[in-house]
């Protein structure tokens, strides 16, 4: 391998790191704070604001994984080649399509807000759609920017503006739904206020990306041939709008299974006789589910922003045994997560729906969502292996299809057994995306990456952490009785049987041998906790 090769893998392993590192922080900033939310607005104000993040978070990811994933592909390419009109060409091309993409978008949210509201089946949210629409017209400045810079190789503003972005937005969606109920205005005038908040967040994003571009003043600013601009625009086009969307389609998969219970499940919950403040309840209550299922796939999506670039620069240089490698160990730590987390949160779901939620309403419910977590490791883990291979068109038509099938099983499940049902739905759709995925990539890489003996201890290793947690649960209430249903007690309950429950799978699994001394390393502590390997290979 030459030098120059060497140094642009280095060069993209260092960038996946900022970039995953930016990733974790964002995931977390974006689950966590909607625990506070809740408690400050209650499972109707939770709900109002559920019902409106979809159509703001289809942006952000557009935003933030998809259009400049793009852009920074087709600007690194021209700038290998030294074509700096040409990288200016697609800067051009790409502001002026995302222009009217964000235009467009943001008109048919403003003026058709009252028909959305009406379609979700509560016309008081249209105020809080009409403020989401804003940020539509933020995406092409943030998704150009990001983009130049990534394709350049710089990273640390795309990261620097993410992170900013997030805690603008945690910290005004927080203040601003306080302040607004403390002097007496509605939930959904608080629900304006959380919303504007992201847009807030979005406007900061762009001024801290204007920061970099004219402190370092590297934007290239030369004499525009036009000429060549249109000859140039159809294949750019046709480029970023068909990957754009398809490297955005895992990220966007638990928006879009959000975006249907929107549309759906208050709507079918009020036609089939349940009162409206009680639906709005119910469905704010079902809501619990989603920060629990985006903290449970943190380590699903920072593995999969460290993946593309590898397996892309891999397939490249036709380094097909780095990418097996690479495709197996992935594999086996998402199976492994995926497990842990979806089988360890279940057992523990009504001490952790009352420590993070104020009471355990809705933990049955809950308890089957959060089933969805290793189904969402394993997509988002295999999408991100497909796109680095190339075939990113197939993660987005499995989305489409599980999608559908939410639709569908939405329709069916919810007038009989309500929110149960809705969260059925979840899961039965989440199984059939990883499957589908799953067989496609087995198509593609006709090899047994995982093997029976690593199923086999991963149920075993969830067999003995659900055993451990049914006997120490068991025993908090025969010891203490009613005081382990305090809110202060299950927080104890909860952060204890965490440890307890993950120290116990942990340890079944190295022991195991599960992973090899090499696999271990890639965890932090994992070179100290090789020695608990029963054999040291």
């Amino acid at each position: 391998m030459s030098v120059q090769s060497k140094r642009k893998i280095q060069g993209l392993v260092e960038g996946a790191f900022i970039l995953t590192i930016a990733g974790i922080i964002i995931k977390i900033l974006s689950a966590a704070y909607r625990v506070p939310y809740q408690n400050i607005v209650g499972d109707i104000g939770f709900y109002i604001y559920q019902q409106i993040y979809p159509i703001y978070g289809i942006a952000l990811v557009l935003s933030t994984y998809g259009f400049p994933v793009v852009i920074s592909k087709l600007i690194a390419e021209r700038y290998e080649h030294e074509d700096d009109s040409g990288a200016q060409r697609i800067l051009i091309i790409s502001f002026f399509l995302l222009s009217l993409m964000g235009i467009v978008s943001f008109s048919f949210l403003y003026w058709g807000a009252g028909l959305i509201a009406g379609m979700m089946g509560d016309n008081e949210l249209s105020s809080l759609i009409k403020v989401t629409s804003f940020s539509f017209l933020l995406l092409p400045v943030i998704s150009l920017i990001r983009g130049y810079f990534q394709g350049r190789n710089n990273m640390i503003p795309t990261a620097t503006s993410q992170i900013v972005e997030q805690l603008v937005r945690v910290v005004t969606i927080l203040l601003f739904s306080y302040l607004l109920l403390l002097n007496g205005y509605s939930v959904y005038e608080a629900g304006a206020g959380a919303i504007f908040g992201s847009v807030l967040g979005g406007f900061t994003a762009i001024l801290v990306l204007f920061y970099f571009l004219f402190d370092k003043k590297t934007l290239p600013f030369k004499k525009v041939n036009w000429q060549k601009v249109k000859q140039s625009s159809r294949g750019t086009i046709k480029v970023i709008v068909i990957q754009g969307f398809t490297i955005s389609v895992s990220g966007l998969l638990l928006i879009v299974i959000q975006l249907v219970d929107s549309f759906t499940l208050y709507s079918l919950l009020v036609s089939n006789g349940i009162e409206e403040t009680s639906a709005k309840t119910l469905k704010g209550v079902y809501d619990r589910g989603q920060p629990l299922i985006q903290l449970g796939t943190v380590v699903a999506t920072s593995l999969s922003l460290t993946l593309v670039p590898l397996i892309a620069s891999a397939k490249k240089r036709e380094d097909f045994t780095f990418i097996i490698k690479k495709v197996s160990i992935s594999l086996k730590i998402a199976v492994v997560i995926g497990v842990g987390a979806a089988v360890g949160l279940a057992s523990i779901i009504t001490p952790t729906n009352r420590m993070l939620f104020q009471n355990s309403t809705g933990s049955q419910e809950l308890m089957i969502l959060v089933v969805s977590i290793f189904f969402t490791t394993i997509i988002l883990t295999i999408s991100a292996i497909l796109n680095g291979l190339g075939y990113s068109y197939f993660p987005a038509i499995s989305v489409i299809i599980g999608v559908f099938i939410k639709m569908g099983l939405n329709m069916l499940l919810i007038p009989s057994y309500s929110i149960l049902g809705a969260a059925l739905a979840t899961v039965i759709a989440f199984l059939l995306v990883a499957t589908l995925n799953g067989l496609f990539l087995y198509k593609k890489l006709p090899i047994k990456i995982i093997n029976n003996r690593t199923i086999a201890m991963t149920m075993v290793a969830a067999g003995a952490m659900v055993s451990t947690l049914f006997i120490y649960q068991s025993a908090l209430y025969i010891i203490l009785g009613a005081i382990v249903d305090t809110r202060l007690f299950s927080t104890l309950h909860s952060l204890s049987a965490v440890l307890l429950g993950g120290l116990v799978y942990i340890l079944v699994i190295i022991r195991g041998n599960v992973f090899t001394r090499e696999e271990l390393s890639y965890f932090p502590l994992g070179e100290k906790a090789s020695i608990l390997l029963r054999t040291r290979k």
